[in-house]
């Protein structure tokens, strides 16, 4: 019980974490800073982690796991969108 509420809460603060970075962004309107090719290698990786997670689930033993992991899922999403969004358009090379 105490490992699983230290999971939820540390999942959380992760997810959480990456609030002000999204905020910026929207802010800014400015991801220059931002690498897509690293947040488009985190999603599958999360993606994988988030099958696990629904199979812990539905054993009864991965609850706090599933929330955490699918909050991380939506806010890492959140933040490609976000680059794809506001990324500069590439100059064609002459």
């Amino acid at each position: 019980m105490l490992f699983s509420l230290m999971q939820l809460i540390g999942g959380i603060v992760l997810s959480v974490g990456w609030i002000p970075q999204i905020v910026r962004i929207v802010k800014t309107q400015s991801v220059s800073d931002l690498s897509l090719k690293a947040y488009l290698l985190m999603l599958p990786g999360i993606g994988l982690m988030e099958a696990y997670a629904v199979s812990l689930a539905v054993e009864g033993t991965g609850l706090a796991f599933l929330v955490t992991n699918t909050m991380s899922l939506a806010v890492v999403a959140t933040v490609v969108l976000l680059i794809l969004r506001y990324r500069s358009p590439r100059v064609p090379k002459k």
